[in-house]
């Protein structure tokens, strides 16, 4: 075998790879001996910029061959019209099928030629007089030829007008769009020509009455190159004739054209080719699938009998913007979008342009159902077109902005690749490339526009904007598609959302609202205007309203959701995150609608809003990591106020973070106060740092050493959220200083620290609380160390060494925390117990706190702190086992409720269901205290007795909103009183 000879230099560098390149070129009157023609030079430079050189020179080739008289015409145009050259080429350079149609048809080119060469106006006619001899309509065989050459012919223009400008820079580029339109055209154009050839042949007349109504891309005004059309056929009078005029017409076109496809009429292939138009309301009524009223979206008439197609039109209408109130409707879109990936061959889904993962499929269902579910209301998303309808959907605020485009980018360039494949052979193929087809990669590359970049090939490039593409589609179409507020849109009745506001009143009042008519108001009040805030609002609101329905006060609820929004209206984010993230949208109604201390934190930390979509984040931040970065970012600040107010901010965001997670039931008791009580101290920690620094510049010394001691919940690490910071200030003069000169200084920075911190605030409030001290609010605020010595060795009292049973260090100089508690263990574990005075003391002192501090006309069954099995019931009992037992019981000597608890099992000093009671009635008691903080805004110990207040506690406990919340208070009650009899043996007779 002789092997080819390979194209000389100066032919390859246009671009040239195949060895007949030289003589064709040759041939043509564009090569001399000595090289390139200089009066060819525009034809070869435009020959290199074809995405095939060698495919448009053997086109040209052929052409010649096929009508040499014509040549000297055809090469001067191609040398003197750079439009005409630029379409020839591009369509030669990419199409071997349209090079086929041209050599077949050498007169046909001339029709590329002028200024404009596509008509679509014109189609009609133009494939008519293909159809006419002498005047007559050609019918049979002969109408099926001349249709196909009239087809190609106008589908040649459309091709040479899309490609011209690769091969001639700065022709006109047509858009997707136009291109999608002009091909819809002459397919409309083809089935209006191949309905005149059916009346011919069936000889119809009056009798029988057809609309052909045009489905999917056709339907969508989005036709590819290369596309079954799909169409619905309604027929009027004698049937029998209009379906014989579809049949005629579906064969004529399909032989000459492209496959007329019927299969998406009612009972599909195994039902009537033609119906009437109650026939098909008939179906549509009582038969039709989800998937039906998905695909006549795009329902249009486009041939045929107008006015029966008008009369379809408006029939299906109403049907197809009601079809997502059908039960199941989004999970069934969702079904049937997963069924059709299945289907994808294993061995070509990561090439699959069409129904592949990332695909124009994946962009379209999304589209679809987005339009299907809002368009309900919204007439401006009921497009047939794809973009069109994305484009809406993005100006609605439906999907946002950023989100519409990037979908938009990659469906146009996906579907320009779509075109570019079956352009090459026209057919019908939504196949990608291989990756190790360079050759075939190349051409699409070059066809599509795309150029070497960064050392890569066209073909290279190619394939990495074929992924990205791909992956881009699928992450948008998982967050869009499978949107859970998709869903809880659906869910609202068509009816809801149009209500008048009479209606809109009677409405609310149903769903459990208070007062509708103001709940009218803050409606209005959020979607007024034309704006895409209120857009967003328009959409979110319903489900919103149903959702806060179903909480303890929709009413404060839905005030709360005006207030943060109007808070958050400049956030950018803020609507976007309701939008597209369903799981926020549902716990924030919860909040909302149970809480009043969220809302006023939420406009102030909204930053904590985006974490409500992943509970692993809201709830998964240790306390340690919690107050390493506390700590961090308030030493970072300049001076002491704006330390405080970083401390500040960073407590707000915590506490609204521990309380949504506290509120959904993602954190348990102990946790909770661990959280609340880990921020407290960095707070604490930060703001003393702060003060020291300050006030030790102002004097240019140190005189003390400071430590703070955490006492009470600080101490056990058992805050709640209204609770103050019990505290005792130490200090350590330095060396050379007197007691008296560093009690000055630390005294002058723990006051700085209670008063910055205690400075009125928005937010909970910040006390620190020093009147556990000796001698309380008549000693002084801080003490030596040595001071503390003397006091508690002499005049100490069993209280006092009570207090010190939660005394831990939790700020300032770390040595002399450590050793003010060595210094205190003997006081509060002493060494030989409790005598039996002391003991009778601590039980009378008991017994005078509850008959001093109980609220006048509490009732003691519901009071969480005094009342009967309450807080205080527990911690004393435990106190009192703390301090008779703790110098021999190791695991007593702790600050925690619950550990010491834990330590009376093991040690044996009560029973396990006697210690298990008290256990349960304190966690207990501290999760409804902490639950009537968050309900009601502000410190509270008394569980409120009827209500919302009360049904909202319940929830917040876990009961449903169909419970009694008399149920939860009767529970509270049961187990309190197991507690308090407990108590009344360990505390008063052990």
């Amino acid at each position: 075998m002789v092997e080819r000879a390979r194209p000389t230099a100066s032919v390859a560098r246009y671009g040239f790879t195949d060895p007949r390149a030289d003589g064709q070129l040759r041939a043509a009157g564009w090569w001399t001996e000595s090289g390139p023609d200089g009066s060819a030079a525009d034809v070869l430079s435009a020959l290199s910029r074809a995405a095939d050189p060698d495919l448009a020179l053997s086109g040209l080739d052929r052409i010649r061959e096929a009508d040499p008289a014509a040549w000297d015409e055809l090469d001067q145009a191609l040398r003197t019209n750079r439009t005409f050259r630029g379409r020839m080429l591009g369509v030669l350079g990419t199409s071997s099928a349209l090079a086929d149609f041209l050599v077949a048809n050498t007169d046909c080119w001339k029709t590329l030629q002028g200024d404009k060469n596509t008509e679509p106006d014109q189609y009609v006619s133009r494939l008519l007089d293909h159809l006419r001899s002498e005047g007559e309509l050609l019918t049979g065989l002969e109408s099926e030829q001349a249709l196909r050459v009239g087809y190609r012919e106008l589908l040649l223009g459309i091709a040479a007008a899309d490609l011209g400008h690769l091969v001639e820079p700065g022709l006109h580029q047509p858009p997707y769009a136009e291109i999608g339109a002009q091909l819809t055209k002459l397919a409309e154009a083809a089935l209006t020509a191949g309905l005149l050839v059916a009346e011919s042949e069936v000889g119809a007349g009056v009798e029988g009455r057809l609309a052909v109504i045009a489905m999917g891309k056709c339907g969508g005004r989005e036709l590819n190159y290369v596309s079954d059309v799909d169409v619905i056929f309604v027929g009027d009078g004698d049937l029998s004739i209009s379906t014989r005029l579809a049949s005629t017409m579906m064969r004529v076109v399909g032989k000459a054209c492209f496959e007329v496809d019927a299969a998406l009429r009612p009972e599909g292939k195994a039902g009537a080719l033609v119906r009437t138009l109650d026939g098909h309301a008939a179906y549509y009524q009582k038969w039709a699938k989800t998937w039906e009223f998905q695909a006549l979206l795009k329902a249009r008439p486009v041939a045929g009998d107008a006015e029966l197609g008008r009369q379809y039109a408006e029939m299906v209408a109403p049907k197809v913007w009601a079809a997502a109130d059908r039960e199941n409707f989004v999970p069934e879109v969702q079904k049937m979008r997963r069924r059709v990936e299945g289907h994808v061959p294993s061995a070509h889904a990561e090439r699959e342009l069409k129904l592949g993962r990332g695909g124009l499929r994946d962009v379209e269902f999304a589209v679809q159902l987005l339009q299907l579910v809002h368009g309900r209301i919204d007439a401006e998303l009921r497009s047939p077109s794809t973009m069109d309808a994305l484009a809406a959907l993005g100006e609605g605020g439906y999907v946002g902005r950023k989100d519409a485009a990037e979908l938009g980018a990659s469906y146009e360039f996906l579907r320009t690749i779509e075109h570019r494949l079956q352009l090459r052979r026209l057919r019908r193929t939504h196949l990608f490339p291989a990756a190790s087809d360079a050759g075939e990669l190349r051409t699409i590359a070059r066809a599509s526009g795309v150029r070497p970049a960064r050392g890569k090939s066209e073909g290279d490039v190619l394939l990495a904007e074929f992924r990205r593409h791909l992956q881009s589609i699928r992450r948008l179409h998982e967050k869009l598609f499978y949107r859970p507020l998709l869903q809880s849109v659906a869910n609202v009745p068509t009816e809801a959302l149009r209500l008048t506001t009479k209606q809109a009143e009677s409405r609310l009042a149903a769903l459990g609202y208070a007062a509708p008519d103001g709940a009218l108001q803050h409606i209005k009040a959020l979607t007024a205007g034309m704006s895409r805030r209120a857009a967003i609002q328009q959409a979110l609101l319903p489900v919103l309203l149903d959702l806060l329905a179903d909480t303890p006060d929709p009413d404060r609820g839905l005030l709360s959701y005006r207030k943060v929004s109007e808070a958050l209206e400049e956030t950018p984010w803020y609507l976007r995150v309701l939008r597209d993230e369903g799981a926020v949208v549902e716990r924030l109604a919860f909040l909302l609608g149970t809480s009043r201390l969220v809302p006023d934190l939420l406009a102030r930390a909204p930053e904590v809003l985006q974490l409500l979509g992943d509970p692993t984040r809201l709830a998964g931040r240790t306390p340690a990591e919690v107050a390493t970065s506390l700590r961090a970012a308030v030493r970072r600040q300049p001076g002491l106020n704006a330390a405080v107010a970083a401390a500040r901010s960073l407590r707000r965001h915590e506490m609204l973070r521990v309380a949504s997670a506290d509120l959904l039931g993602l954190l348990d008791v102990p946790a909770v106060c661990e959280a609340l009580s880990s921020v407290w101290v960095a707070v604490l920690q930060g703001a003393l740092a702060a003060a020291f620094r300050q006030r030790q510049a102002e004097l240019g010394q140190t005189p003390a050493k400071i430590a703070v001691i955490g006492m009470g919940r600080l101490g056990g690490a058992e805050l709640g959220y209204g609770s103050d910071a019990d505290v005792l200030f130490v200090c350590e003069p330095t060396e050379g200083v007197s007691d008296s000169e560093a009690a000055k200084f630390a005294s002058s920075v723990a006051e700085t620290v209670r008063k910055i911190l205690g400075a009125p605030s928005p937010d909970p409030a910040l006390v620190v609380d020093a009147d556990l001290r000796p001698e309380g609010r008549s000693g002084p605020l801080v003490r030596t160390l040595e001071s503390y010595r003397s006091y508690y060795g002499r005049w100490a009292e069993v209280w006092e060494s009570q207090a010190l049973l939660r005394a831990r260090f939790i700020a300032g100089d770390d040595d002399l925390g450590a050793r003010f508690i060595e210094m205190i263990d003997p006081i509060r574990y002493p060494q030989a117990g409790l005598d039996a005075v002391r003991v009778r003391e601590i039980r009378r002192i008991k017994a005078r706190v509850e008959t001093e501090r109980m609220p006048k006309g509490a009732d003691p069954t519901r009071h969480t702190k005094l009342g009967r099995g309450g807080l205080a019931d527990v911690e004393w009992t435990v106190q009192l086992m703390q301090l008779r037992h703790g110098h021999e019981v190791e695991g007593l000597r702790t600050t925690s409720t619950i550990e010491a608890l834990k330590a009376a099992v093991e040690a044996r000093l009560a029973e396990p269901a006697e210690i298990e009671s008290l256990t349960e009635a304190w966690l207990l008691a501290t999760r409804v205290r902490n639950a009537g903080m968050l309900v009601r805004g502000k410190a509270v110990d008394e569980i409120p007795s009827s209500g919302r207040d009360l049904a909202a506690v319940a929830r917040v406990l876990g009961y449903s909103a169909d419970d009694d919340p008399g149920e939860f208070l009767d529970a509270y009650r049961r187990t309190t009183r197991r507690a308090h009899a407990v108590v009344e043996t360990l505390f008063y007779q052990g």
